[in-house]
């Protein structure tokens, strides 16, 4: 056998198996029953020769031999869409796909700016994902998404990423913490307070850890957790504070529900890019809502913040 005989459709569910290393979840992205993966990769490794995923206790993992074809795998699909995308471009902007992947952060104001862009562009058909930051740039790298939305873009990646909007970080507190009626509070004064971060991945915790490395100092992690409006609720509760980008939490502030605290050197200016592969070759799609991104979402983002 040879692996000039495989099948596309091996070469995909191969792929999706390996970023995921999961049967389960390659089957729910493709639309297979996970018998169906396994009979794909089964195939596959027929023609390759050599086993490609092997199990230790319940988890999956790629092999030396599975580590390789990745590279190649990925390759030969990327090049594959690159011409599906040069073909839609000589359909021109009419109908089109954007994938776009955003960290969660980005979800409070991406679907509003992508309403607003699809008033010109009725007819594309636009697929959203929400990961943490470590999660957009693998979809980078797996050429599964067209641009992603993020803050700081990744310096481990060969990226064109474009910086659109700022993006504020501040500490937050519930209305009734002792700090939240003070005004120019030093940084040490917050180091004692148990803080409420995100996971590990997220570019609000790299932020977080950033700000108190700069100043030579540490917080205390009381509790971690992977989802915003959990942190909030949290903070609302009076569990802890919370380093967090301020277009999550306009809403509750404007309620009187959460209290921006006035730390020194707070609110700490970060920005929004849009970024994407440097060999990507964007469709029409892509290049149309990245320059609308460049042109609206600063103007944007502020006309949000100013009605909050």
């Amino acid at each position: 056998m040879s692996i000039q005989n495989a099948s596309l459709r091996q070469l995909r569910v191969f792929e999706s198996a390996a970023s995921h290393r999961s049967f389960s979840r390659a089957a729910e992205q493709l639309h297979l029953t996970q018998p169906g993966v396994s009979m794909h990769v089964k195939e596959l490794e027929g023609h390759v020769g050599l086993p490609l995923f092997e199990r230790l206790g319940k988890k999956l993992f790629v092999t030396q031999a599975g580590a390789e074809l990745l590279t190649h795998v990925r390759e030969i699909l990327r090049t594959i869409k690159d011409a599906e995308e040069t073909l839609d471009q000589l359909k021109g902007l009419r109908r089109g796909l954007l994938n776009l992947g955003v960290v969660s952060t980005a979800k409070y104001f991406v679907p509003t700016l992508l309403a607003r862009f699809r008033k010109g562009h009725p007819h594309l058909e636009v697929r959203l994902g929400v990961s943490n930051r470590d999660a957009v740039i693998e979809q980078l790298v797996a050429n599964q998404i067209d641009l992603a939305i993020m803050g700081r873009s990744p310096d481990e990646l060969d990226t064109v990423a474009e910086p659109f909007a700022q993006n504020p970080h501040v500490v937050i507190a519930a209305p009734d913490h002792p700090l939240a009626s003070r005004l120019g509070i030093p940084v040490e004064a917050i180091c004692d307070e148990t803080f409420i971060v995100r996971e590990p991945g997220s570019g609000t915790r790299l932020a977080m850890q950033q700000f108190f490395g700069d100043r030579e100092l540490s917080c205390k992690v009381g509790m971690e957790m992977v989802s915003n409006e959990t942190i909030k609720q949290a903070v609302m509760a009076g569990m802890g504070l919370s380093f967090i980008s301020r277009h999550t939490i306009d809403m509750e502030v404007q309620m009187g529900r959460l209290a921006i605290l006035d730390v020194h050197g707070t609110p700490v200016m970060r920005q929004w890019h849009v970024a994407h592969l440097s060999k990507k070759r964007l469709s029409p799609t892509a290049a149309a809502f990245k320059e609308f991104v460049l042109a609206h979402g600063r103007e944007f983002l502020h006309e949000q913040s100013a009605s909050s």
